[in-house]
C-alpha cells in the first residue's frame, strides 16, 4: 500500500471501534465535515493544520486532537509539508457508558472540552493501543482490555463539559434532528424551517454557526455517514449510493473523497481481524 494511501482498521468482534492510519498526508484534503461518533487520532510525524469549529490550529507530532460528535473539523496538509496520523473512531453510546461508570449517571455521553491535547501520556498510549490492535498476536480479550482501559481513563485527563451553551436556539437542534431523519430524501428549505419553526434567514445564518456548515453541507454531510455505515455492513458502492440519495455513484464516490479523504473502495478493503 502506498505511503498516502490510507489504511483502514475494524474487527466484527469489536464493532464499537474503527482505526485509521496514514503515512504521508501530504495529498490528504478534507472538506469541512462531521462524524456520528467521537474521534481522536495521534500526530505521529511532521505538521498540518486542524480546523475544530471557528479555530484555526497548528498540529504537530505528539499533539493529540479530540473531536466530538458532530462536530464540524479537518485537518489538511500545509503546503508540502508532510504530516501523518492515526485515528480511532468510537461509537458515542459505548463512550457514554463508559463515561457513565464511576458515577452511574445516566445522562449519556457527554462532550469533552479540549479540542486538542499535548499530553505525553494520551499521545503516546494511543499510539500502543493502535500497534495492538493491528498485532495478529494479540488476543481479542487482550484487545478489549486495552480499549476500555484507555477510553475509561480519558475523561479524567481531558476534562468533560456537562451541558451546552445556553444560549443555542433548541429549534437548532430541531432543524438538524430533522434534516439527519430526513438526509436520503431530496430536501427543500422550506420543509426544514417548517419543521423546525424558523425563517430561513435565521435558519441559514444561526445553522452554520451552530454546526459549523450550512444546512446543505449538513445534509450532505449525513449522507455520507448513512453511506459509510452501509459500506461498513458490506453493501455494494453503487448500493450505497443510491440509499444515501445521491443521484450516481460516481457524485457519492466523488464527495466520500472530499469529506473523508479516502475512496469507499479503500475503506471497503481495511486490514481485518476476524
Amino acid at each position: 500500500m502506498a505511503d498516502d494511501s490510507p489504511q483502514f482498521w475494524r474487527d466484527e468482534r469489536l464493532p464499537f471501534v474503527e482505526a485509521r492510519a496514514i503515512a504521508d498526508g501530504r495529498k490528504l484534503c478534507y472538506s469541512l465535515h462531521s462524524h456520528e461518533f467521537f474521534s481522536i487520532g495521534a500526530i505521529t510525524a511532521g505538521t498540518s493544520s486542524y480546523i475544530h469549529g471557528e479555530q484555526r490550529l497548528e498540529v504537530k507530532a505528539g499533539d493529540v486532537v479530540i473531536i466530538n460528535p458532530q462536530q464540524a473539523h479537518g485537518c489538511n496538509p500545509i503546503g508540502d509539508r508532510p504530516w501523518a496520523y492515526i485515528m480511532f473512531y468510537i461509537d458515542t453510546g459505548w463512550l457514554a457508558r463508559l463515561q457513565q461508570e464511576p458515577t452511574h449517571d445516566q445522562q449519556g455521553f457527554t462532550p469533552f472540552t479540549a479540542c486538542l491535547s499535548h499530553d505525553p501520556i494520551l499521545f503516546a498510549g494511543l499510539n500502543r493501543l493502535y500497534a495492538l490492535l493491528l498485532d495478529p498476536l494479540c488476543s481479542h480479550l487482550e484487545k478489549q482490555i486495552a480499549l476500555v482501559d484507555y477510553f475509561s481513563e480519558l475523561p479524567l485527563r481531558l476534562g468533560t463539559t456537562p451541558t451546552q451553551p445556553i444560549d443555542i436556539n433548541p429549534k437548532l437542534a430541531t432543524a438538524a434532528a430533522f434534516i439527519r431523519r430526513h438526509c436520503t430524501q431530496s430536501l427543500t428549505l422550506e420543509a426544514i424551517c417548517q419543521a423546525s419553526g424558523l425563517s430561513p434567514s435565521y435558519l441559514i445564518r444561526a445553522f452554520k454557526k451552530r454546526y459549523g456548515m450550512t444546512p446543505h453541507a449538513y445534509l450532505v454531510n449525513q449522507r455520507i455517514q448513512y453511506g459509510h455505515r452501509l459500506l461498513k455492513r458490506g453493501f455494494p458502492i453503487a448500493a450505497a449510493a443510491s440509499e444515501s440519495g445521491f443521484a450516481d455513484q460516481a457524485h457519492f464516490q466523488r464527495t466520500f473523497k472530499q469529506l473523508l479523504a479516502a475512496t469507499p473502495g479503500q475503506y471497503q478493503t481495511p486490514s481485518t481481524t476476524k
